[in-house]
């Protein structure tokens, strides 16, 4: 699959920044439309396999499964052409992985029921770390962090360090330092974590590090 491919897989899945609104109606057609196309993957799946002399169609089969699970999240986001480690902000499914980070940031809970992909969500990140900016990019990544950084703690979004180190500067670190200053008591907790680690860039972002800065704030 080539780039303009690419740009035709992501105009056929512009429903799915639906899944981002804040109307409820068109966040739940959105959800509605990611359902059933995840149970077409399920069904191409199963497909596989079916019949007596199954490997006679696997190579047919296997192409219906690859196109129905670039129909739907987290396949759309490997079912097309590849990037290179590092040049993710020139892959025509950018918009696609962004929408992905961000439907998990809004609305985690909806994001674990109908497209759950850990590892995804890590890669994704990393690569966006990794890559140049733009501007463009640069206003999507700071607002994802914002939100990040406003929520109860989940799988992976310890890794938002990484962006939040690679796109430093007055308007992040404003809005980190206003989370910090709000009543949100999650707020406080990630955005200080995220703002002492930009004032350290030396300090490792680890485990071990998240841990003992969670212990410190506890016995405050």
């Amino acid at each position: 699959m080539g780039i303009d491919d690419d740009h035709e897989w992501v105009e056929g899945l512009a429903w799915a920044h639906g899944l981002v609104s804040a109307d409820p109606a068109e966040r739940a057609a959105a959800l509605d439309r990611q359902a059933g196309a995840r149970m077409e993957v399920e069904a191409a799946f199963d497909r596989l396999n079916e019949g007596r002399f199954p490997r006679l169609r696997f190579r047919a089969r296997m192409r219906a499964y690859r196109r129905a699970c670039g129909r739907c999240f987290p396949g759309a986001l490997w079912s097309g052409s590849e990037y290179a480690h590092g040049e993710i902000s020139t892959w025509p499914r950018l918009p696609l992985a962004l929408l992905f980070l961000e439907w998990e940031a809004r609305y985690p809970q909806e994001w674990t029921e109908h497209a759950k992909a850990w590892g995804a969500k890590q890669a994704l990140i990393r690569d966006l770390a990794a890559t140049d900016h733009d501007q463009y990019l640069r206003a999507k990544l700071v607002d994802l962090v914002d939100l990040v950084v406003q929520r109860p703690y989940r799988c992976k979004d310890r890794e938002y360090v990484r962006v939040a180190r690679a796109v430093d500067g007055d308007e992040l670190r404003g809005r980190l330092h206003r989370a910090h200053r709000s009543g949100n008591s999650w707020a406080q907790l990630h955005a200080g974590y995220v703002l002492r680690l930009l004032d350290h860039p030396e300090v490792p972002n680890t485990r071990h590090v998240w841990r003992t800065w969670l212990a410190g704030t506890r016995t405050c």
